[in-house]
């Protein structure tokens, strides 16, 4: 196959992959978003495999035989509560591949360079190999932790952001050896030495990130991907795959920035430390009055039946209980009897973007009942029964009152101005931001304890 060709069919790739990012900005696009995405990668394969650069086809006809059954097994067997691992393990393997391409392009005994070209080439593989690196055990990491191998408070070591300075201007300073090494034994040192600490780096900066903020790194570590895939673009003079690093990473880091935003937290501060490392928790700053009242199925099926509004606010609890279809099941029957039901969304429900919404279309939940917080926020005075299922910090009072609660200042569901709240939990027990919540002990709140798909279920057979 020709190089213009290959071209041609690159350029209709990367138009592919443009419509595919435009089409997953809704739900309703979102199947024919991925179905371009698909359908982009494909043409880039084919065109990959067939261009002249290619003079042996069994190593990657063995690989791609291999990474085929792999992703058809982990689509099959990976439920969509463990998606966020499966993300952040993918998202590792993009980091391993970034560094394996930098090593093996500088190693390439046909490649030949002098002067400004060499400088050029050598940064490229320089900065290629960091960010893989710091992308490859940085997303293990968030792996471990979205897993429960690793806990999910922050990791914090003393004089954590010295530790950060030293090793960056360690890096910069190899940066400047592995330049001008005269020899290639001479830049096998400065490289080496870039790797392991660009390893350190990017372990030191996951581990230190609490769980609340998981949703923020898989969206970093995302966007950290991409610009990997856009090295290896330079490294490798693909147009192709610079181009898609560069959406993957410039849409990776608008979305953090937006997350970001919705936690009303600044971007570098959460990569530094995450919720709970600089404040007290809210207990020590104000007292929670009051004490929680129990609730059962059928005093809940009562609420529901009688309200002439429901809002169900889902979060991660409902995605491990996977409640989901239960959960789309009782918003059905209270449709059916002609109860206006919708759902709010938090923005960094759960533990990726978009990890609720996945989860309520899979159980069929109609796409035009699921509004985000900034579309529902003003509305809970007119509901008449709120159901959290799951959620904690994203509908923790505490954020909006208590200005020494580490959630201060974060934008949540504003549940409690409901005319009646019920929280579905197994027990009284902190979110992952460690903060205790003074919705579960308002008034017109009611506690309904329990795994939450076996008591969603039998809300069900109550409402039928």
């Amino acid at each position: 196959m020709s190089a213009g060709l290959v071209n041609a069919i690159y350029l209709g790739a990367a138009i592919l992959f443009i419509l595919a990012l435009s089409g997953l900005s809704s739900n309703e696009n979102a199947r024919r978003g991925n179905l371009y995405g698909m359908l982009g990668m494909g043409l880039a394969i084919i065109a990959t495999v067939f261009s002249d650069a290619v003079t042996s086809y069994w190593v990657i006809l063995v690989c791609m035989a291999a990474g085929s059954v792999l992703g058809i097994v982990l689509a099959r067997r990976v439920r969509m509560t463990q998606m966020p691992q499966l993300v952040a393990l993918l998202h590792s393997l993009v980091g391993l591949a970034a560094v394996s391409v930098g090593y093996a392009t500088y190693l390439d005994p046909e490649l030949h360079f002098s002067g400004a070209e060499k400088t050029i080439h050598d940064i490229e593989v320089y900065l290629g190999i960091y960010i893989g690196a710091m992308t490859f055990s940085g997303s293990v990491i968030a792996f471990g932790k979205l897993s429960a191998m690793i806990t999910s408070r922050p990791v914090l070591l003393p004089a954590r952001h010295l530790i950060n300075l030293i090793m960056l201007i360690i890096v910069i300073i190899y940066a400047v050896i592995f330049i001008n090494a005269p020899t290639l034994s001479d830049a096998y040192t400065p490289l080496i030495i870039m790797t392991i600490i660009a390893l350190i780096f990017g372990v030191h900066m996951v581990i230190a990130i609490g769980g609340a903020d998981m949703p923020v790194v898989i969206s970093m570590l995302n966007s950290y991907s991409g610009w990997a895939a856009a090295a290896t673009g330079f490294m490798l003079a693909n147009d192709l795959l610079i181009v898609t690093g560069a959406l993957v990473g410039s849409s990776g880091a608008i979305l953090s920035y937006i997350m970001c935003r919705a936690m009303n937290r600044n971007f570098f501060s959460v990569i530094s430390g995450g919720f709970g490392t600089s404040k007290k928790a809210s207990s020590s700053s104000s007292a929670i009055v009051g004490e929680s009242v129990a609730t059962s199925v059928e005093e809940v099926a009562m609420f529901l039946s009688s309200a002439k509004k429901v809002m169900i606010v889902p979060g991660y609890g409902m995605a491990m209980a996977q409640a989901q279809r239960a959960v789309s099941d009782v918003s059905r029957i209270l449709m059916g009897k002609g109860v206006n039901v919708i759902f709010g969304i938090h923005p960094v429900a759960g533990r990726m973007p978009g990890h609720m919404n996945v989860l309520l279309a899979e159980a069929k939940v109609p796409y035009d009942v699921v509004f985000e917080m900034d579309e529902v926020n003003d509305d809970f005075p007119n509901v008449d029964v709120t159901l959290v299922i799951g959620a904690n910090d994203t509908v923790n009072p505490a954020a909006l009152d208590d200005p020494g609660s580490p959630i201060s200042g974060m934008p949540v569901l504003e549940v409690w101005k409901s005319k009646m709240t019920v929280v579905l939990k197994r027990s009284m027990a902190t979110g992952y931001a460690g903060v205790d919540n003074p919705l579960f002990y308002k008034e017109n709140t009611r506690m309904l304890f329990g795994d939450a798909k076996t008591n969603m279920d039998e809300l069900v057979k109550a409402l039928s």
